[in-house]
Parts: structure tokens; sequence; C-alpha cells
């Protein structure tokens, strides 16, 4: 007998990058096909070719549309992949305007990234895939209702489990009838909190379960609506500043929505000052469009629509917009895309006003290793964005109660839901000890020798009775040690702020010679620096 095979190409050991290969003996699918953040080392895999050939791909099943689990979706199209995308209707709309949005900011960057590039006479790179590829993949959705059977291949169906993360987010139930097998994908799975979303549900009694683990070590604080707000409220009249700001990095889809819900019911309220908000990304102006559009289907949906009707919410549409609300004056909110600040409009309000006294930082989402936002989360003192040195003399606060995951004791009573969990179970999309923490807590729920944490690129059989690794034909593509780890480019950008403030401590030009010549000795002294050019030469 043929056991399906299970491979892991992302979200193994970090948390970005979700994509699940299962093949059977009717054929391969994927769930998810996620691109990866972080270091440069890890986003560095959404270049390199997939661990698979993308034409021998026969359909998708998409969780939901966030870019970590969707956004190699247009790249897998570019290689080939020619089969259905299934997906529920919300899903599909949100991939609408998040993929062709993802497009767009790969255009951009890449060509930002190439003018740079030529001046130093580098190599010039090309996006990983451009708006004709998102468009190509729009067309392979197809939408279905939650609690739906959807025959995927011969002999392989799926259904659709709302999962309580995002507008359409699920849980994958998969059924494959030779040999009998249920299977259980959790997606991302919301806290019991969420304010737009209900709480997540699924079968139970199946055969395997690969469930997410992102906060599987964190037990949060109360997280209900009031505590919330009244952390919210406590956090925007700390940063009160005249003529000073409030930035919020956020994500475009679900995060920006539920602040705008919460800040505008506030100043309705009278609990906060009104000021203006600017929801500065054109795709959380389209997401809110699509929230709008499906708020029947949303717990709250209308404190949402009623927020967007407050004269203080403005939208930013163009670059132009976007850079004149550097010279805004008053009190003001600031949120924009990304929730990492690892792209998109957050780096050029963080270029303005990082190094000001009047601003405040405030992330409000989980920040992977390697980022810029965990770097500040972390409470680094100088930074480097786009190239240029920036002092930290804003505010830097951190609140974690707008999380679209589960915590820990969530996690745990999600699965115990779903016992029994006859023959195994993965724990994917999480850090080193978020994983142990979560596994610490199941332990009474599955036996250790069912209990799995893959590693990136690696495959087991799927038996009845239990998992067996395979043995790797190819070497992964990054380490275990590499992933969801700073790396070299992380060090180099410390050593470059280190170098740049020893030389302003230094207290004069002879000093300063004597340090430069220290570092280029111990450069030459490992063959890592050729000899100095004479003075007035340059490179063509």
């Amino acid at each position: 007998m043929t056991h399906p095979i299970l491979s892991f190409h992302g979200a193994a050991r970090g948390v970005t990058g979700s994509c699940f290969r299962l093949h059977t003996g009717q054929g391969t699918i994927l769930v998810d096909c996620g691109m990866f953040q972080g270091s440069k080392t890890e986003k560095a895999l959404n270049y390199r070719p997939f661990p698979f050939e993308a034409e021998r791909i026969d359909a998708v099943i998409l969780t939901h549309a966030h870019i970590d689990h969707s956004g190699l979706l247009p790249k897998l199209v570019k290689d080939g992949f020619t089969g259905p995308i299934h997906a529920t209707a919300a899903t599909v709309d949100l991939c609408g305007v998040m993929l062709p949005d993802s497009a767009h900011i790969q255009e951009t960057e890449v060509e930002m990234l190439n003018r740079r590039t030529r001046r130093r006479g580098g190599e010039e790179v090309v996006p990983i895939y451009d708006s004709q590829d998102a468009a190509r993949t729009l067309e392979q959705f197809r939408s279905h209702d939650l609690d739906e059977w959807v025959e995927v291949l011969p002999g392989l169906r799926a259904r659709f489990w709302n999962a309580g993360h995002l507008l359409g987010s699920a849980s994958v139930e998969v059924e494959i009838a030779d040999p009998p097998l249920r299977v259980l994908f959790s997606g991302d799975i919301g806290p019991d909190t969420k304010l737009l979303q209900p709480d997540p549900e699924g079968p139970s009694g199946v055969d395997y379960v690969i469930c997410e683990s992102t906060y599987g070590d964190v037990d949060r604080i109360d997280a209900s609506a009031p505590a919330r707000r009244a952390t919210l409220r406590a956090e925007v009249t700390a940063a009160w500043r005249e003529d000073g700001v409030l930035l919020i990095p956020t994500f475009a889809v679900e995060r920006a929505q539920e602040l705008i819900a919460d800040l505008t019911t506030m100043m309705m309220a009278g609990d906060i000052p009104f000021c203006p908000i600017h929801v500065d990304s054109p795709l959380a102006g389209k997401a809110t469009a699509i929230f709008r559009r499906h708020a029947a289907e949303l717990e709250n949906g209308r404190a949402l629509v009623a927020g967007l009707q407050d004269h203080h919410l403005r939208f930013t549409e163009t670059v132009e917009q976007s850079r004149a609300l550097a010279s805004a004056r008053g009190f003001h909110i600031i949120l924009a895309a990304s929730g990492m600040c690892e792209a998109g409009r957050i780096r050029h309000h963080l270029k303005n006003w990082l190094w000001k006294e009047e601003a405040t930082l405030l992330l409000v989402g989980f920040q992977a290793e390697g980022t810029l936002g965990r770097l500040l989360q972390d409470g680094v003192h100088e930074v480097r964005i786009q190239g240029e040195a920036f002092p930290v003399r804003a505010r830097v606060r951190s609140i974690d109660l707008y999380s679209g995951h589960a915590d820990g004791p969530e996690l745990a009573a999600w699965l115990g839901e779903r016992l029994p969990i006859r023959a195994g179970l993965f724990l994917t999309h999480g850090e080193e000890e978020a994983m142990a923490g979560l596994a610490a807590r199941v332990s009474g729920l599955v036996q250790a020798e069912r209990l799995v944490i893959p590693a990136l690129d690696e495959s087991f059989d799927l038996t009845p009775d239990g998992v067996i690794r395979r043995a790797s034909e190819v070497p992964p593509r990054l380490a275990p040690d590499q992933v969801a780890r700073l790396d070299w480019h992380n060090d180099v950008s410390r050593l470059m702020l280190d170098i740049d403030d020893a030389l302003r401590a230094t207290p004069d030009d002879r000093a300063r010679g004597v340090l430069i010549r220290r570092l280029r000795r111990a450069l030459e002294e490992g063959d890592g620096l050729p000899p100095p050019r004479p003075p007035g030469r340059r490179r063509h």
C-alpha cells in the first residue's frame, strides 16, 4: 500500500512561508503557498526555485489570504501550475486585491533596488512575479462555502471550517479515500476574543492535525473588548504630543479594520479626544471595502461600518498624499503597512519620525525574528532603513491584544476539541520557543512519539498507525539553525551602526584615522578586504 506523503516547504520551525505538499495515489495538492518574511536569508527563498515541480501540482487549497500563506501563488502559476485554487468566498475577494498589491510592491521594490544596484555596478534582479502573473492567478480561484465538501481530486475531498483568524480564514479538513485518512490543517487559529471574527471551529476524531504554534508559549493577558480598548486608550493618551504622531504599523487586512473600529468607537464615546486617523495604505482601503461588503458575516460588523463613516478617518491613495503627511500639524494617528515594518509606506514614516521624541511607535502584532519591527521591539537604539542610519528617539511600545493568533491555552483548548487525534500531531508556524511551549501544553493529548516538529523541506509517510520520517532525497534549502534567526545581513547592519557610533564618539580626526586603520588592518589580516585605493581613484 502506498501511503500519502506530507512535505513541509514553509512555516517549519519558523512563522512564515506556509506551504504543505500532500502527495497521494490520486495526485498532489498544496495547502497554502505563502511568502517568506524575516531575515534576508529567509526572504531569499522567495526568489529560489520551489523544491518541487509546479506543473506537477494538481490543485491548491488556501486557508486564508495573508501573504505568508498566499503570496507565492503567482510564482507557482508563473512556473507552470494550471490547476484550481480552492478557498472561501471572502478569501477569494481579499486575494483579488492582495495579490495584485503584492506584485506591485515587488515591482516597485525591485526597481528601487536596481537603481541603487546600477549606481554600484552590481547585478540587477527581477521581481518574483509581476502584475500579469497575479492576474492569471486570480482566474484560477474557485470559491466555496464553509462546511461544503469539495472534490479536489478523485478520491480526495476537502471542506473548510471557520478558523476565527481573518475574514474568510479557514481550517482545512482533507479526507483521503485510499488508504482512508482524515488530515486537518489548522491554518491560523484566531483567539477567542477576536473583534470581528467568531470563535474557531473544527472537526474531531481525525487521524492527523497540522497545527500552528505562533503563540504556543504565551499566556495572553485579558483581551476582552473593554480591556483591549482600555489598553489602547492608555497608549493614545501617553502618545499625545503637540504636533506629535502615533505610528501604528499594521497589516492592511483585518488588523487595520479592527483598529479603525476601536479608535473611532472610543472617539465617539469620548474616551479619547478626536484627532485625524490616516489610513495610509491603498490596500487597506480596498480591503476595507471588502469588509464592508461582508459586514453581515462579521461580529461587531456594525461598529466597523459606523467607524468608517467618521469624518476624522482619512484614507490616502497616492504616494504624494502619503508623503504630504510629513507636514501634518497637530497630534494625529497614522496606520500604515507593513505590520512588521519590512516594506510599504510605514518605512518612510519611520524615516520621518523615529529620530523625533514627539513620536510614538506602537507595535500591535507579531514581529518575526530578523524584521525591522522585531529589532525595534527588542529595543535597539539605532536602525538602518534603505541604507540610511536613524537613531531611535521615539517611544516604542508594544501591545499584543490585536493579534490574530490564539495564545497557548487557546491553541491547547482547540486541539483538545479535535480529540481523538489518532495517528499524529505536527506543530508548525512557530519559532522554537513557541513550539516547545505548545508541545509541553499538549503532552497529555497525544503520545510523545506521535508529536512531530518538522524541519524545512522534510517529508513524512502518513500511515494509519503513525508517522514515518522519510530519508531526504535533496538537502533542505535552509538548515534548521538558519530559520527564524538573525543572519549575517543583520550582523553587518549592526556592525555598520556600531562603527558609525564609534567614529562619532571619537574626539578628533586623528583618533578617527587610527580607528579606521585598525579596522582596515583587521579586515586585511582576515583576507577580507582588498588594499586601499589611492586617493581620488574611482571605480567605473
